[in-house]
């Protein structure tokens, strides 16, 4: 249950599952169209770098950081108005550290963190429940309400060694204990503007199929201070991941009590849940699938396996249909943020699965949004609504990622943006992105500590603002070089390490 992946399962490729030879062909002549009458101009761009610090300790994070436990492509951390949320270090050591469970969120460091706020220049302690010692915020909606977890100070009486964590929802600076289905664990995972909160809570059945709580996990709504189970898709557990503005709830759910050898536990397929009734997604012919985004239109991203439970595509679910988004010629591709236009980012292995490239999902098209000179290797974690997309360029065979922006044709490497002596090597595999172009992440410091960063559009003039021109165009439709070594797929974590992780999310990140 301490497993902890930093793997990337990189994805996805054409739309309605095209044949190889026909997108090739496609790729080569989109690739022989493009001219240098058809790029854009270079413009100037002005950042300014802001490092968020801590509570006394030596790190903060963002709920961005991991792709399974945490994916960057989910956690909505930062909204429309410029509103961060995380977590940081205070300079106390957890009570738990030598617990054979571990620390709250799994931390490398054991320091107890807080949940914080960071809006326009300042830092808040959103602090913790009464009795408790540790809380984290995971989600943040454009009305400024706040779902997370936190400690309450008992211990699980199911779990020797593990305080109880309970989901929060954060209004107004007070943090309001959600409660649970029954049992003694909850965590918040995403609210809306109307203050409907989404997550999982325990209840007291026994799951056969759990490795940890013992009892069910189960998906719950919260709102007008009720907590109401939404149910199964027909097996013991379900989690909800998203809620929309209309109410929308997406996430995934075991269908049987029958486990499958694939993954050690029942088939588990994605669902949306409206007005009462959750509805199975289905799957690409596999076993295994995850949610890993849901717009405002009642659209939903995520992986699933394919039939033989050996290959794992990304997918578009999206009026009544499942569409396999395919990948550049590999087994592998995941789906990791999609915006209200439906325009779908994310990461597809190329033939052979040793290299893996960021995408573009447009009009049921996959662009290939390459990588930064000397890497072969990308990936695309979220799109705002004007297009704008955020994600790494790192080398397959290992060494250090860069944070990239495409924007307007071409991808431009932000690490221009740190000030003279600092850097801003990225930590994880997650970043974000809002509509104001504010870009957010976790960043590696020199002496090895992690601090959450925010690089916010400034007007040249400003103190600490950095002026850059844009990168070199990105070549979106030409194949990288190919990798001479293992990537990070050859690393991934199998289907049942997947489950498991995700069994974890209630100490998450």
């Amino acid at each position: 249950m301490k497993t902890r992946s930093r793997s990337l399962i990189l994805v996805a490729t054409l739309a309605l599952a095209v044949p190889a030879s026909v997108f090739a062909e496609r790729q080569r002549q989109i690739a022989d169209s493009v001219t240098d009458k058809e790029v854009p101009a270079k413009q100037h761009l002005h950042y300014k770098l802001i490092d968020l610090g801590t509570f006394g300790g030596p790190f903060s994070y963002l709920a961005t950081t991991n792709m399974v436990t945490s994916p960057g492509a989910i956690n909505r951390v930062l909204n429309n108005h410029g509103t961060l949320v995380g977590w940081a270090d205070t300079s106390a050591l957890d009570r738990f550290a030598s617990s054979p469970v571990g620390c709250f969120n799994l931390a490398p460091d054991c320091f107890l963190p807080h949940a914080f706020q960071w809006q326009k220049g300042v830092l808040t302690d959103l602090g913790v429940f009464p009795g408790g010692d540790a809380s984290d915020a995971l989600w943040i909606s454009d009305t400024g309400l706040i779902a997370g977890q936190a400690r309450n100070g008992l211990v699980d009486p199911l779990i020797p060694g593990w305080a109880e964590i309970r989901a929060v929802l954060w209004k107004e600076g007070k943090a309001i204990d959600l409660g649970t289905l029954g049992g003694n664990e909850s965590s918040a995972l995403s609210v809306n503007n109307r203050g409907q909160v989404v997550g999982v809570a325990t209840n007291t059945v026994p799951d056969p199929f759990d490795f940890f709580f013992v009892t069910q996990l189960r998906a719950f709504l919260w709102q007008d201070g009720v907590m109401q189970d939404l149910g199964t898709l027909g097996g013991p557990e379900a989690w909800a991941l998203f809620v929309n503005e209309r109410g929308q709830v997406a996430g995934f759910s075991l269908t049987g009590f029958t486990a499958n050898a694939a993954t050690g536990i029942p088939t588990q397929d994605p669902f949306l849940w409206e007005h009462g009734t959750m509805r199975d997604l289905g799957t690409l012919g596999g076993v295994l699938g995850f949610t890993y985004g849901l717009n405002n239109r009642g659209d939903v991203i995520g992986f699933s396996d394919l039939a033989g439970d050996l290959a794992e595509h990304p997918f578009l679910w999206e009026q009544g249909s499942m569409i396999d988004l395919g990948t550049f010629g590999g087994n592998f591709g995941f789906a990791f943020g999609i915006n209200d236009s439906g325009e779908v980012v994310g990461v597809a292995n190329k033939q052979g699965d040793q290299a893996e490239l960021a995408f573009l999902w447009k009009d049921g098209v996959m662009t290939n949004l390459g990588t930064l000179s000397g890497d072969d290797c990308s990936a695309a974690f979220q799109i705002n609504s004007k297009g704008e997309i955020v994600g790494i360029s790192f080398p397959c065979a290992g060494g250090p990622a860069r944070l990239v922006l495409w924007r307007n044709g071409f991808m431009t490497d932000l690490s221009v943006f740190a000030p003279p002596g600092s850097s801003l090597t990225p930590w994880g595999d997650g970043a974000v992105i809002n509509d104001r172009g504010e870009i957010a992440g976790v960043r590696v410091l020199p002496d090895g500590d992690l601090h959450a960063f925010l690089l916010v559009p400034c007007d040249k003039n400003t103190d600490g603002c950095v002026d850059a021109v844009e990168g070199a165009a990105a070549t979106p439709n030409l194949p990288a070089r190919s990798a001479g070594a293992p990537t990070l797929i050859q690393r991934r974590l199998t289907p049942a390490a997947i489950v498991a992780a995700w069994r974890a999310r209630l100490a998450p990140q």
